[in-house]
């Protein structure tokens, strides 16, 4: 492998995905590739500040406003896979329906703690509440975790009963059931896209793993995560 590693950042929830991917093209390309993962606020900020990243993976408004301030090279933006939200419990408890949204909305209304995350997932969960007219209700029961700090770990401990986030991050987590994923006709789709970072000295090589990781070669091992791939 060549001596200068690239460096990537991104957020959890395409964490383990990633970490394959990088094996794959270490192994294609012979390029070392340092990866590391964190809340996709904590990513965004070093960024911002001219860490020394050559590429950074979070979901594509993120991308879109890194690049609209300068600090992504404009035009480099990759979309890289397409990812929803499933739902956990505590591994043995109680077993709720989510077939549909009527029985999402009873399970929310029944649990007594519920978990999500800041990201984009969490977002639109709020919004959905809302929607549904429960918000101020279940307000009081929400738990969100730590940046970084998955949801499922909380789900998993018992602090939250019923907890939502990107399948790619709860379908590896010991100590948890899923029930499953968000039923169609509320599902969420984020899209985590890929942008080569302003800091890097090496935009050409960059692109190239970008590429890699956008290429239909790598469709099933996306498929493998829990993601959709986005070309």
């Amino acid at each position: 492998m060549t001596d200068a590693a690239l460096k990537l950042a991104s957020s959890m929830a395409t964490r383990e995905l990633l970490a394959a991917l990088v094996a794959q093209y270490q192994q294609d390309s012979g390029q070392a590739v340092t990866a590391e993962a964190a809340g996709g606020v904590e990513v965004a900020r070093r960024v911002e500040q001219g860490e020394q990243f050559d590429v950074v993976v979070l979901a594509a408004n993120a991308i879109d406003k890194l690049a609209g301030a300068g600090h992504v090279v404009a035009g480099s933006r990759v979309d890289l896979v397409h990812s929803g939200v499933a739902i956990a419990v505590r591994k043995g408890a109680r077993q709720w329906p989510v077939n549909n949204e009527a029985e999402v909305r009873a399970a929310v209304l029944a649990a007594h703690s519920l978990g999500f995350s800041t990201g984009p997932s969490g977002v639109y969960l709020e919004q959905l509440f809302q929607r549904w007219g429960v918000l101020d209700i279940v307000r009081p029961r929400i738990v969100v975790p730590p940046p970084g700090v998955p949801v499922g770990s909380l789900v998993a401990t018992g602090q939250a009963e019923l907890g939502f986030q990107q399948l790619s991050e709860l379908m590896n987590l010991q100590g948890i059931d899923l029930l499953g994923p968000l039923p169609p006709e509320i599902q969420t789709l984020t899209v985590f896209s890929g942008g080569i970072c302003a800091a890097s000295k090496r935009r050409d090589a960059a692109a190239a793993l970008l590429a890699f990781m956008a290429s239909a070669n790598v469709a099933e091992l996306k498929r493998q995560h829990g993601m959709d791939p986005a070309g």
